[in-house]
């Protein structure tokens, strides 16, 4: 991390400002095109582009291409981040509105912690965590309840089971990127990462005959600005911002991001996309929120040394829960 002696304030408040109010509004972007151009397309047109463009921008200031190895494991990552992932969270949002996507893909670091806790075992399950896990799946339940009488309706089910295997999928995702060869440039790897899973999505939606019947002059120019704004915004400057922060702020510091999307989206939706905003909203956004602030910021509690020794062949090291980084 560099040293804030000479780094002017404002540069550092707005990286902050892009990439907590970029990413949180690009969910209500998706929600606006998904309307008119068919989600895995769009998804794809969406990384495609960003990845070409940042990967030619990072090989005209000299980084190397990645090798064929690494090539192998972007497009495997890419597959569960970027298919898997992205393409069902464009296809839910066609179902579930923007800020109950947003809020909904902040469980990542519940099914990370699970993950850790109960397949690489690297940690150990307190209290603390059990109870926070209990109530980020509470807040996940208060959404998608048809019982609880608490005004508006419930999430769509198909919707909110995509974006909960979409979370699932991240953090597999996010763990498989530990083990993986990957070029060490963050900007390069993510720009092949998004090459390789906007490829992929094109021919998803290939597979799901999307191309047919989408013309794009039926297409409004809102709907093409939404997607503009995707691939310069949401996942060039943002992603920019994103990383310039991590070589000057403490990783704490950006984490942040993944408690403030969640809202931001929530607000947006509200204001912007005329999404509703009652106690079902609010109650089921309170518990995922909680849960996620005391996940991230709890001390890592490794497993007694007997259980490390048996399943050290899993993983050497504890893999601590990760913000979601919806670039």
């Amino acid at each position: 991390m560099e040293s804030t002696a000479h780094r002017p304030a404002w540069k550092t408040l707005l990286a902050f400002a892009i990439i907590y109010l970029v990413w949180g509004s690009t969910f209500l972007a998706i929600r606006i095109g998904v309307r008119e151009v068919p989600p895995l397309l769009l998804a794809a047109m969406r990384f495609f582009i960003a990845g070409l463009v940042l990967y030619l921008w990072v090989l005209a200031q000299g980084e190397r291409s990645p090798t064929r190895r690494q090539w192998f494991s972007t497009f495997l990552l890419a597959l569960m981040i970027f298919v898997f992932d992205y393409g069902l969270v464009f296809w839910a949002e066609q179902r579930v509105p923007s800020g109950i996507t947003a809020v909904l893909l902040a469980i990542i670091p519940v099914f990370m912690t699970l993950s850790e806790i109960f397949l690489l075992r690297t940690q150990r399950l307190t209290a603390r965590l059990a109870l926070a896990l209990l109530v980020g799946l509470g807040g996940v339940a208060v959404l998608m309840s048809r019982s609880l009488n608490l005004g508006g309706e419930p999430i769509d089910r198909a919707g909110a089971a995509a974006l909960i295997v979409a979370a699932m999928s991240w953090s597999v995702g996010a763990v498989l990127s530990r083990k993986l060869f990957l070029p060490q440039s963050k900007v390069m790897s993510s720009a092949v990462q998004m090459l390789a899973g906007g490829f992929m999505l094109f021919l998803a939606a290939a597979a799901r005959r999307e191309f047919r019947g989408f013309h794009p002059g039926n297409v409004s120019r809102g709907a093409w600005l939404s997607l503009l704004y995707l691939i310069v915004a949401g996942s060039i400057v943002a992603y920019t911002a994103y990383v310039w922060l991590l070589h000057h702020e403490s990783p704490t510091k950006v984490g942040t991001y993944a408690y403030v999307n969640p809202v931001i989206a929530v607000v947006i939706g509200y204001f912007f996309g005329g999404e509703a905003l009652g106690p079902r909203t609010v109650l089921g956004t309170v518990f995922v929120l909680i849960s996620v602030v005391v996940i991230t910021t709890a001390p890592v509690s490794k497993p007694q040394p007997a259980l490390a020794a048996k399943d050290k062949h899993i993983c050497a090291t504890s893999i601590p829960p990760q913000p979601t980084n919806r670039s």
